[in-house]
């Protein structure tokens, strides 16, 4: 049961002037994909070939013996969390029981803005940003290289990827100025809300 590359759900160009079309083809149709097919090669042929990608990732994590399989796992579905994230003419705020949720359980959109920064920007190295609900709270975190909340029972609702491939060619090192961009112009909200009444 091969897992699929999916497209990206607008056009190369449609981020455009925060992320440039040329991010978006390295990053999507190269890293991306790479991902994905390391993966469906890894899987193959094994008992691991007929379950989802999600049960593969919380099958194989912590196995020092799968860590490739992991790896290859949680990056690919992490970047395709990841493109349902943005979306074109995005700049706003959340609404509704997301935004009501957001200030009971962070004080206030600023102070989960604040948590989200420093979450990307402290982040060594390569990995992710998250916003994830935790036992019914909203938290904030952030993991390293792969990994991702479906290994700690948690449910993702936004991701940010802090990788140098996700802004390099566009922001060169200033993350910062990538992650500030990325929450001020590109999150998509709808897809957040929509993550959160599913929960």
């Amino acid at each position: 049961m091969a897992y699929a590359l999916p497209d990206l759900p607008y056009d190369y160009t449609a981020l455009e002037p925060y992320i440039s079309r040329k991010t978006l083809e390295f990053h999507h149709d190269k890293h991306h994909a790479a991902y994905v097919k390391k993966f469906n090669d890894a899987v193959k042929g094994t008992e691991l070939d007929s379950k989802s990608i999600e049960q593969v990732i919380k099958a194989v994590a912590n196995d020092a013996n799968k860590v490739g399989i992991f790896n290859n796992a949680a990056q690919a579905w992490n970047h395709s969390f990841y493109w349902n994230c943005m979306k074109p003419n995005a700049a706003g705020t959340p609404t509704g029981e997301l935004a009501k949720k957001i200030d009971a359980d962070f004080g206030s959109f600023e102070k989960f803005v604040e948590a989200f920064k420093n979450a990307g920007a402290t982040q060594f190295g390569s990995g992710w940003a998250w916003l994830v609900l935790d036992s019914g709270t909203l938290k904030v975190s952030k993991t390293l290289n792969a990994d991702n909340p479906l290994t700690s029972n948690q449910i993702p609702l936004l991701t940010m990827d802090v990788w140098e491939h996700a802004y390099y060619l566009d922001y060169q090192n200033k993350r910062p100025e990538y992650i500030d961009t990325f929450l001020s112009k590109l999150v998509n909200w709808d897809f957040v809300a929509e993550n959160l009444t599913a929960a």
